[in-house]
């Protein structure tokens, strides 16, 4: 694997894409540590000392690279471009118009991808306003004697610059992983968001150490360490399982030549829907706390709803959570693969799988094997996302700072292997060998 990489550096072309990656990156890194217009750094820093993140606020300071809760120009980071994805792909079931477009090949997907954009932008001045707002109020820092004395000047002009520079910044986030994705090793969004959490990775380690009691926190610090080898291992294998359905074309004589004739399969991963129900069933349980957050109620449901689903070490939350991820897995596996398109596009080009009808039962074969396949797939999603709740309960504090969550993890496994294997191929088309020997 190194002797690839060696090789891969010595190749110009590929050299080049590689350094300039390493560049956005480093660029990206620094956007995320310079502060915004009007916010007090050093009163942020206090704050950040004293702060218990967690739920949705959690989710968007890991997408951020921590940049969030510093109030940085980056600080929306890419959150609201992955936002918007899910919007546009969700949407493209519910409208015609895009499902049309999504049909259309490389000019339907560039359109999408341009509408993507433009909710990328809606979505980052909605997120903005609500962080500067958050921020002025000093409810960004729960905890903090100095957390409305962050931005110092409650001016409507210099909230707006403060939005407009957030908006901005994620602007520039984008261009920047477009520029990867064009110019670079590819994946370009991927990777930045890989470098987010990554980035995130030293300090709650660090934290964890900090916060044992064994052995002066080592015990605690390579318990953690232990259990995400564990867990990489474990993602890595689920990740690269599938269920491969064998598809044969028929052979057929147009004037003298033939064509078809040819097998192939159908690849069906255990886990066909990715993070995305992870941040679905987080985003979602995070609502009833922010309704009490923002009403100030102290009536009996809210005092309920504070005692059941803020920590997140309740069994409420936990078998919710649970639930919510089994759930959203099978949602989402059913709006982005259609069995009946599969079926068709296989009837009209002659295709079959042996054993199987065409048509009807080729379809209503696929949805059986995949809902058989979801349901590990679902199963295992929910109890990697418990993990640091349920296994690291025995030493205090480090379940809310463990670095390897289920998010975290899913992301971090599945966007190296993608961009391993990216550098793989680019490797083996200059005849060079592969990482796997």
């Amino acid at each position: 694997m190194f002797t690839a990489f060696a090789r891969a550096f010595k190749t110009p072309d590929l050299r080049k894409k590689l350094l300039f990656t390493l560049g956005i990156i480093v660029l990206y890194r620094l956007g995320a540590h310079i502060p915004a217009p009007g916010v007090d750094y050093a009163k942020v820093q206090q704050c950040i000392d004293q702060a218990d993140s967690g739920g949705l606020l959690g989710l968007m300071q890991m997408f951020s690279g921590g940049a969030l809760l510093q109030i940085t120009i980056f600080a929306l980071g890419i959150m609201p471009y992955i936002t918007a994805s899910i919007i546009l792909q969700l949407l493209t079931v519910v409208i015609p118009r895009l499902e049309a477009l999504k049909k259309e090949g490389q000019s339907g997907t560039a359109k999408i991808t341009q509408y993507t954009r433009y909710l990328t932008v809606a979505l980052a001045i909605l997120q903005g306003t609500g962080l500067v707002a958050t921020a002025r109020s000093g409810a960004l820092f729960q905890n903090c004697s100095v957390a409305d004395q962050i931005v110092a000047d409650k001016s409507i002009f210099t909230t707006l610059v403060m939005v407009i520079t957030m908006t901005a910044g994620t602007a520039a986030v984008m261009w920047l992983g477009e520029l990867i994705t064009d110019r670079g090793i590819g994946n370009g969004m991927s990777i930045l968001m890989f470098i987010s959490i990554a980035a995130t990775f030293p300090g709650a380690l660090w934290a964890i150490k900090e916060s044992g009691k064994l052995a002066d926190g080592w015990i605690e610090f390579g318990t953690v360490i232990l259990i995400g080898f564990v867990m990489v291992a474990l993602v890595v294998f689920v990740e690269q399982a599938q269920r491969r359905i064998p598809v044969q074309y028929a052979k057929r004589m147009i004037g003298r030549r033939s064509y078809g004739g040819t097998s192939t399969y159908i690849p069906l991963k255990v886990n066909q829907a990715g993070v995305i129900p992870v941040i679905f069933a987080s985003s979602l349980l995070f609502i009833p706390s922010l309704i009490v957050q923002f009403s100030g109620s102290t009536s009996g449901w809210a005092t309920w709803i504070q005692d059941h689903f803020v920590t997140g070490d309740h069994p409420y939350y936990i078998a919710v959570y649970f639930v919510l991820i089994v759930f959203f897995a099978f949602f989402y596996v059913a709006i982005s693969f259609n069995p009946d398109e599969v079926a068709d596009n296989m009837k009209k080009y002659g295709g079959f799988i042996p054993g199987i009808r065409a048509g009807r039962p080729t379809a209503e074969y696929l949805s059986y094997v995949l809902n058989r396949i979801t349901w590990p797939g679902s199963l295992y999603l929910g109890l990697i996302a418990l993990v640091p709740t349920m296994a690291l309960a025995g030493f205090g504090g480090a379940n809310q700072n463990f670095p390897f969550g289920g998010t975290s993890i899913l992301i971090i496994v599945g966007v190296g292997l993608e961009t391993v294997k990216q550098i793989e191929s680019q490797l083996q088309q200059r005849n060079y060998e592969g990482f796997l020997r």
